[in-house]
C-alpha cells in the first residue's frame, strides 16, 4: 500500500446452480489465491453463493438457510486476513428477500449491502423473487449459522480504511450501474473512491464492448476505482450464457480485464492517492460534507441512508503488476497513435489560424534549424495557411547558421522548405555574433553560456526584425519538455508571438513528425522528414568538428534522456506524485533500460531545473493547450518563480 497502491481482485469461481457447498469451496479456494497475491479487496459475482440463475428455488428456505451458512463459512476463513471481501448472496430481512453483497473481513460478516434496482425486462425476472432496496434497514442475526460475535446490518454502507483515508469502498450490484442514475453516484458523493460491482451480466453480441465502456466511463465520471465482477461458467444456460467478464478500471483507464468465458481471478493495483489528488484538483467535484443529500432528487438514497463503517488494513508495500508506459504521452496502439497525431496537428493549426487572422498578419516568420521542433512548427504553419486558403509563400522560414550548424541540418532545412513551397531565407549570424562578442569583451574561445546564448538571442532578434519587415508574426518552436527543464535561452528561443509546440512533449513531437512523413504524398518531403527524425537533438550552439559535419553538442547528454524527463513530467507534475513515488515507477517502467543511479541523477536534474527555471514559464508567449499537461501561467500551472526545491530533492533520497 506504499505510495497509495492497493491490490484488488475480481474473482469469478466455477459454480454449480443451487450447490452451495460446492460454490463456497470454490470461493474459498480463490480467496486463498488472492491472499497469496497480496490482494486487499476481493469481489465475487452477484448471488455467487447459490448461483444467479436459481429462479424459483430462491423461494426455498433450504437454499436460503444454506446460503447463510455458506456466507458465515467464508467469513470464518478470513479470520487471519485483513482482506475486505464481497460475495453475492440472497438475504431474508423485513419479511422480504434481498439480493445482497455480503461484506466480509477479519472472520466476520460486516454488513449486507442490498441491490437497489431490479431488472424485470427481457431475460431478467428479478422482481419475482427479490425486493428492491428503498432505504430500509435490518439487523441480520447470524447466530444460528455460526457467527456469534457480531450481528451485521442490512443497509447501504461505505467502508472507510483507517490507515488509508483515501480508500473508501462502496458496493453496488449489477443493474445499479446500468440505470440512468447509478447507485455509485451517491456512493461517490458520500466519499467512496472504490466502487465494487457484484454482477451477473449475461452475454449477448456487442454487450462486452458496451460493458467495458460503461465501467470505464463511470470510473472516469466519479474519479474512482471500479471493480466489475460478473458471473461466469456454471450458471444455468437454460436461456442465457454468462461470460465472467471482469473489469478493473481507474479514472477511465482499464487496468485489467478477463478474457470472456474464462473463470478466474483478475488482479491489478489501484492508486488511491492519484484519485484523491484528482478529486482535490477538480473544483466541481462534490465534497461529501457539502453535498445536499436531503433534496428530493436523491430519493431514498441520501446521506442518512449511507452509513459509514471503518475497517483496517495491515500496511506494507504493494507489489506492482499493472503496466506503466515508458512514454505516457504516446498511445501504444498504432491506430490510436495516428489518430492522436492527426488531432494534435488539427488543434495546433487551428490555434495558429485564429491568431494569424486576428492579427491580420501578412506572413508568419519561423526560424528553421533542421531539427524536430522547428520542423513540426513549420508543418503547423503550412496547415494553418491551407486552412486560411493562403499560399505557402506567406510563410517566411529563416535559417540562421552559425558556429555549431552542421551541413546536415543546414541542408535539411533548405530541402524541407523547398518541398513545402515556403519562402526560404538564409541569414548567417556569425559576423553579427562575433561583433557582439567584441562589443561586450567576450573571448570567442570561451564557450560558456555567453557564447551559446549570444547566438540564440541574435537569432530571435533577426526573426523579430524580419517579421517587422514583412508585416508578420514570429511563430515559436519550443516544446513542453524544454519548458519543463527551462532548456531555452531567456528572451532568445524562449520568445515569440505564438508558440505552437508549447503543450507538446518532446517524445510526442517525434511521433507527430513521423506521422506527417508517413502520410504525406511527396517522396522528397517524406525523405527529408525521415532524415530529420534520425538527427540527434541538439541546439547546435558549440562549434562543429573541422569538417562541419559532426555535432559536438547533444541535448540528451547534457540534460538527460527526454523519455525519462517526459515520464517525470507526467507523473510528477500532472499527477502530483511525490518524487520518491515517481522514482519507484520509473525504475519499474524502465527496468533494464537505465541503472537506478542514472534514474536518480536525472530525476534530481528534473526537479532542480523545474524549480529554478520557473521564471521562464512565468512570461511565456501565448500557445494553445493541447494535452492534459501544460505549463502556461495563464492555464494549468501557476508557480512562484522563487519556490525552493529542497523538499522534493530530499524526497528522492528517502
Amino acid at each position: 500500500m506504499k505510495d497509495g497502491f492497493i491490490k484488488v481482485a475480481a474473482c469469478t469461481p466455477e459454480i454449480q446452480v443451487a450447490d452451495v457447498d460446492f460454490n463456497v469451496d470454490k470461493i474459498i479456494s480463490q480467496l486463498e489465491k488472492c491472499r497469496e497475491e497480496g490482494v486487499k479487496v476481493a469481489v465475487f459475482p452477484e448471488l455467487c453463493i447459490t448461483g444467479y440463475t436459481c429462479q424459483d428455488l430462491f423461494f426455498q428456505n433450504a437454499l436460503l438457510d444454506k446460503a447463510m451458512e455458506g456466507v458465515v463459512k467464508i467469513a470464518k476463513t478470513t479470520a487471519d486476513s485483513d482482506m475486505l471481501v464481497a460475495v453475492g448472496a440472497p438475504v431474508r430481512a423485513n419479511g422480504k428477500l434481498y439480493n445482497c453483497a455480503a461484506v466480509i473481513q477479519d472472520g466476520e460478516v460486516r454488513a449486507f449491502v442490498p441491490k437497489t434496482h431490479l431488472p424485470n425486462y427481457n431475460e431478467f425476472y428479478e422482481a419475482r423473487h427479490f425486493a428492491p432496496y428503498r432505504g430500509e434497514c435490518a439487523a441480520i442475526d447470524l447466530r444460528e449459522y455460526g457467527q456469534l460475535e457480531f450481528i451485521p446490518p442490512m443497509e447501504q454502507t461505505v467502508f472507510v480504511c483507517e490507515e488509508i483515508p483515501e480508500l473508501v469502498v462502496g458496493f453496488e450490484l449489477c443493474e445499479d450501474l446500468w440505470v440512468a442514475d447509478p447507485v455509485s453516484n451517491y456512493l461517490a458523493k458520500a466519499g467512496a473512491t472504490l466502487i465494487c460491482n457484484l454482477s451477473a451480466s449475461d452475454e449477448v453480441i456487442g454487450k462486452d464492448s458496451y460493458r467495458r465502456q460503461l465501467v470505464s466511463n463511470q470510473s472516469a465520471r466519479l474519479v474512482a476505482g471500479y471493480i466489475y465482477c460478473s458471473a461466469g461458467d456454471g450458471e444455468s444456460t437454460q436461456d442465457m450464457v454468462f461470460s465472467g467478464h471482469n473489469i478493473i478500471a481507474e479514472n477511465g483507464s482499464i487496468l485489467a480485464e478477463s478474457r470472456l468465458f474464462e473463470n478466474g481471478i483478475t488482479i491489478s493495483e489501484i492508486d488511491f492517492k492519484k484519485l484523491a489528488f484528482e478529486r482535490r484538483k477538480i473544483s466541481t467535484y462534490p465534497a461529501s460534507a457539502e453535498w445536499d443529500y436531503s433534496s428530493e432528487d436523491s430519493g431514498f438514497l441520501n446521506m442518512e441512508n449511507i452509513s459509514r463503517e471503518r475497517f483496517s488494513l495491515e500496511m506494507g508495500e504493494t507489489a506492482l503488476t499493472r503496466k506503466f508506459a515508458k512514454t505516457p504521452f504516446i498511445p501504444s496502439n498504432q491506430a490510436e497513435r495516428d489518430e492522436r497525431c492527426h488531432l494534435i496537428l488539427q488543434m495546433q493549426s487551428h490555434g495558429l489560424m485564429k491568431r494569424i487572422a486576428h492579427t491580420h498578419s501578412k506572413t508568419v516568420v519561423i526560424g528553421i534549424s533542421g531539427g524536430l521542433d522547428s520542423t513540426l512548427a513549420l508543418l503547423v504553419c503550412v496547415m494553418a495557411m491551407d486552412l486560411l486558403k493562403r499560399p505557402h509563400t506567406d510563410i517566411v522560414a529563416v535559417t540562421m547558421p552559425c558556429f555549431g550548424t552542421t551541413k546536415r541540418t543546414r541542408s535539411n532545412a533548405e530541402i524541407l522548405c523547398d518541398a513545402l513551397g515556403v519562402t526560404f531565407r538564409e541569414v548567417d549570424i556569425s559576423k553579427a555574433v562575433l561583433q557582439h562578442f567584441e562589443d561586450i569583451g567576450h573571448d570567442y574561445n570561451d564557450h560558456s553560456v555567453v557564447f551559446e546564448n549570444g547566438q540564440a538571442r541574435e537569432r530571435t532578434k533577426v526573426l523579430m526584425n524580419i517579421a517587422n519587415q514583412v508585416s508578420g508574426m514570429v511563430v515559436g518552436t519550443g516544446d513542453l519538455s524544454e519548458l519543463a527543464l527551462g532548456w531555452a535561452t531567456y528572451n532568445g528561443d524562449h520568445m515569440s508571438m505564438y508558440g505552437v509546440n508549447a503543450s507538446i512533449p518532446k517524445t510526442l513531437v517525434r511521433h507527430i513528425v513521423q506521422y506527417y512523413g508517413d502520410t504525406c504524398t511527396s517522396d522528397t518531403l517524406r525523405d527529408v522528414l525521415y532524415d530529420i527524425l534520425d538527427t540527434p537533438v541538439s541546439p547546435e550552439l558549440l562549434p562543429t568538428d573541422e569538417s562541419g559535419t559532426e555535432m559536438t553538442q547533444k541535448t540528451e547528454d547534457l540534460v538527460g534522456p527526454y523519455e525519462l524527463h517526459d515520464f517525470f513530467l507526467y507523473y510528477g507534475i500532472r499527477w502530483g506524485f511525490e518524487p520518491s513515488k515517481v522514482k519507484r515507477l520509473a525504475k519499474y517502467a524502465f527496468e533494464g533500460d537505465y541503472p537506478d543511479e542514472v534514474i536518480d541523477k536525472w530525476l534530481k536534474t528534473f526537479y532542480r531545473r523545474f524549480f529554478s527555471q520557473q521564471f521562464k514559464r512565468s512570461c511565456l508567449p501565448d500557445g494553445a493547450k493541447i494535452g492534459s499537461v501544460t505549463l502556461s501561467p495563464r492555464g494549468d500551472w501557476r508557480m512562484p518563480s522563487d519556490a525552493v526545491a529542497k523538499l522534493w530533492l530530499e524526497d528522492i533520497d528517502k
